[in-house]
């Protein structure tokens, strides 16, 4: 048989696809979930820390560790089992325990997370939910349920998956720090696609207080976009205006452009993020194909209410904050301009006058050396007048002689004066 060399990722990527699966719930039980996030640097946080963290609880209970440098960990603790996640900025833990407590979201039922583990934990609740599984019973017993349990004006529950089951929630905190959700499964439903219901509830409460992540950054960065808005808004009034220098101007443009490019740079991963988080909770919801359940809302409904708008708060303030900063560099890209342009001509009229200084030199250099022709010819004439007189002295007087030589001599040397001028040139 031919053989061929695999890639040596084959094997861990094919496996990669199945290293999740979804848990495996029997009805009734009783699902506790917990979501961590280190409050700061959260991708960039040692993740060996998430491992030591897990394998603190699972010795309390002396279960099986996971292999090193794991993302992820499935397995039996005591009573519970345990589902351990680990992402890019957070780490999830889904323990699931069969039967349900008398009293309904019992706070009891989460000390499956020891209190004094959760305060070892280096990160922060992000989220923490209670899911209820029940067997499911007649529309009219679900509603009183419903109804008992969660707030009315902000309940949302959905036939799911084909009406194997009814799940709700009002996403909101109840004393006990927890969501509520509850889910009522069919007979029809199995242990499987239980295992996946609660999988997909799990992922859309975390996604979603994920993706609020980047509103509550909105909210704080609001007030300083709007103060950088209308500083931007009155230079480029006085640029118009021409009210004040370019000069003056350019270093507060710079400012504020700097400003915006900053705002940019430390928002873009959670902008990023939030788009991301927010296409997954909506793709989650719509994988559960909702059917309305006694006229009432659904999850869809709720989102589209409720939580869309914050996510389109985020993206329009991303939007924004691009817009400003597009907006800043192409003031500054004119100021810049405006300021070559005077500088350009401040240089032409340096030169001109460099060309006027220049004529007068040229002038003045003319005036000398006429004046140095007189010169030297005065000094010539005596030097000629001597040489001369001694041969001329019975002829002619020593001035008749200075009379005769002055003009040739004159000439001479400017002829001489003029012909070293057109070398030099």
């Amino acid at each position: 048989m031919t053989t061929i060399d695999d890639h040596p990722l084959r094997y861990s990527l094919a496996n990669e696809l199945h290293a999740r699966p979804f848990p495996v719930a029997d009805t009734p039980c009783t699902v506790t979930f917990l979501a961590i996030k280190k409050p700061v640097a959260a991708v960039a946080r040692d993740r060996n820390k998430d491992l030591a963290h897990l394998i603190n609880l699972l010795d309390r209970h002396g279960a099986q560790h996971p292999q090193p440098q794991a993302t992820h960990y499935a397995g039996q603790i005591g009573r519970h089992w345990l589902k351990w996640e680990q992402h890019t900025e957070f780490v999830t833990f889904t323990a699931i325990t069969k039967n349900v407590s008398d009293r309904p979201f019992n706070p009891a039922d989460f000390e499956v997370f020891p209190p004094d583990w959760l305060k070892a934990s280096e990160g922060q609740r992000i989220t923490s939910a209670m899911i209820r599984v029940v067997e499911r019973q007649e529309d009219d017993a679900v509603k009183a349920s419903l109804l008992n349990w969660f707030e009315p004006e902000s309940l949302a529950a959905a036939r799911v998956l084909d009406d194997a089951a009814v799940c709700a929630s009002d996403f909101r905190i109840d004393p006990a720090g927890h969501m509520r959700f509850a889910l009522f499964a069919s007979k029809a439903a199995g242990r499987r696609r239980t295992g996946r219901i609660i999988q997909r509830l799990c992922e859309i409460e975390t996604y979603k207080a994920m993706s609020m992540l980047g509103f509550a950054r909105v909210k704080k960065l609001t007030p300083r976009i709007g103060e950088l808005d209308a500083k931007l808004t009155e230079l480029m009034g006085q640029m118009t205006d021409n009210t004040a220098h370019p000069d003056e101007l350019l270093p507060d443009l710079l400012s504020i452009s700097t400003e915006l490019e900053t705002l940019s740079a430390q928002c873009s991963f959670r902008f990023g993020a939030t788009g991301a988080y927010e296409a997954i909770v909506n793709q989650r919801i719509e994988v559960l194909r909702e059917e309305r359940f006694e006229g009432g809302q659904s999850f869809a409904d709720f989102m589209m209410r409720r939580y869309d708008p914050a996510i389109r708060t985020v993206k329009s303030t991303e939007r924004r904050l691009q817009a400003l900063s597009d907006r800043a560099i192409r003031a500054g890209e004119l100021l810049r301009t405006r300021v070559d342009v005077e500088r350009s001509a401040q240089n032409q009229a340096l030169l001109e006058s460099m060309d006027r200084r220049a004529d007068i030199a040229l002038r003045l250099q003319y005036t000398v050396e006429g004046l140095s022709v007189v010169a030297i010819s005065y000094y010539a004439v005596s030097l000629v007048r001597d040489l001369l007189h001694p041969f001329a002295e019975d002829q002619l007087s020593k001035g008749m002689l200075t009379s005769a030589v002055t003009i040739p001599v004159v000439f001479c040397v400017w002829l001489a004066i003029r012909r070293i001028r057109k070398r030099l040139e």
